[in-house]
């Protein structure tokens, strides 16, 4: 049974927006050409392979349903579970249920604590227990593991490599096909680089990626690659739960600030006046209010709010998502004032041009000049800033989940795992690995986000197109 949360619908609305977007862009050359030169760079086309991922992911934690229960009720009728997953909780299955007593290492088969054991003669001492899951098909760990590993390891990237020259082969075929010459002569170009489009990127891309998952995919089933946290769950499936997180904040808070930005932005610097005065004065007094203290209070607004309308939420994962919801409408109202900024100075130059002052001259309605003529002579300011600030957006959302002012605390998270592993850190042994996991995937993310805006960047603005 289908469950639709609030987060889900408006990632779906902006994909939608995104796919209708293209649509236009390709029946419009001034639009196509900036995305052409965005596709003829190597670190842009990686960095996009890389994000692309991130996306697939973020998407099927947004397909969330209640799980059929196999057995029906007295009346033959299916029966479904109050519990609320996604299609990404049904693949990674294997993570959920490979849940340990308390903390272990990555790759350990034994717990990160000692506890007391009962010996087979009934006797009692303190050693590290043996893990439920991991390592539970080794016999002797201590010999056995090292060995294993690296089996599986290699295993793993064997299969990966001989998958990735699959796909290869079948790329290198339908690029025949399509320019009718035989596969050599793609493979060389391929390889030389002959092409608008640099797929050795690309395909060497996807290769790092197929073998790296591969060999997750080999050990996850064996052992806990990132290790488990204080109550056991593996902190692998925890990173992964943790991107449609980022990708939401980074994206819904740019759905909400768009709309004001735009309209705010040519509007003062179209009309100027008063109307200028207002806008500049609603922005510079949201400049001078805290951030951090306006999320605050406005997230001890929303928990106020819930506490004494419990019976309107079915769920916690409900909860949650409306948490998660607000916060994306207060970092977008606090973020918008930037880019209406850069719009109204642009707007202000526009419309000294001549093809505007020519459409006020006919008697064109002051909208329908915004819209048809100063609009699309900022969508590239536009779409700097949107590629720009995804990556400061993902950062904000673990910055505020650290002070406890981001996301429900039950909701996965990188900040939320940064936040737990700050007292991980004091102990001693130290758990380090929920940090390390957290840092590298907001790092992928960030670092791959940050390549691609760069290119965007470039190619988007007249000045370095030498327009």
């Amino acid at each position: 049974m289908p469950v639709i949360f609030i987060t889900d619908a408006l990632v779906f609305l902006l994909l939608t927006m995104i796919c209708g977007f293209i649509i236009y862009a390709r029946q419009h050359e001034h639009l196509r050409a900036p995305w052409r030169e965005v596709a003829k760079r190597p670190l842009a086309m990686s960095a996009a392979v890389v994000l692309m991922l991130y996306i697939a992911i973020g998407i099927l934690d947004s397909l969330h349903f209640h799980p059929k229960l196999d057995e029906p009720d007295k009346n033959g009728n299916s029966v479904y579970s109050t519990e609320i997953i996604s299609v990404l909780d049904k693949l990674l299955v294997n993570l959920i249920e490979s849940t340990e007593s308390t903390y272990s290492a990555p790759f350990s088969a034994y717990a990160y604590v000692k506890e007391s054991i009962e010996t087979e003669d009934g006797n009692k001492i303190r050693d590290y227990p043996r893990l439920k899951y991991a390592g539970a098909h080794l016999i002797n760990p201590e010999q056995e593991r090292t060995p294993d590993i690296v089996f599986r390891t290699t295993l793993g990237a064997v299969i990966g490599l001989l998958f990735s020259c699959f796909i290869f082969l079948i790329f290198i075929i339908l690029q025949a096909r399509r320019l009718h010459v035989n596969i050599m002569t793609i493979a060389k170009r391929i390889y030389s680089n002959k092409f608008d489009v640099p797929w050795y990127a690309v395909l060497l891309t996807i290769a790092v990626l197929i073998v790296v998952f591969n060999i997750i995919f080999q050990l996850s089933g064996h052992y806990h690659v990132l290790g488990t946290d204080k109550v056991g769950q593996d902190v692998m499936y925890q990173a992964i739960k943790s991107i449609r997180t980022g990708l939401v904040i980074g994206t819904l808070t740019t759905l909400v600030m768009l709309p004001f930005a735009i309209l705010m932005g040519l509007m003062a610097g179209y009309f100027r006046g008063w109307v200028d005065d207002v806008i500049q004065y609603i922005y510079t007094t949201l400049n001078s209010i805290p951030g951090v203290l306006l999320i605050a209070a406005s997230i001890l607004l929303l928990q106020v709010y819930m506490t004494k309308h419990e019976a309107d939420f079915t769920s916690l994962a409900e909860r949650a998502d409306l948490r998660l919801l607000f916060l994306c409408i207060i970092l977008g109202i606090m973020s918008w004032t930037g880019l209406c900024r850069m719009l109204r100075a642009e707007t202000l130059k526009l419309r000294e041009m001549d093809y505007v002052q020519a459409a006020q001259a006919f008697g064109v309605g002051n909208f329908s000049i915004m819209m048809r003529h100063l609009l699309p002579n900022v969508m590239h300011i536009v779409m700097i800033s949107i590629v720009l600030d995804f990556s400061g957006l993902v950062l904000a959302e673990a910055v505020l989940s650290y002070i406890n002012i981001g996301v429900d605390p039950s909701m996965n998270s990188w900040g939320n795992m940064i936040n737990s592993a700050r007292l991980e850190m004091a102990r001693e042994p130290v758990v380090w690995w929920s940090l390390a996991a957290a840092f590298v995937f907001m790092f992928l993310l960030v670092l791959a986000a940050n390549l691609f805006s760069d290119a965007v960047r470039d190619a988007f603005d007249p000045r370095l197109r030498g327009i």
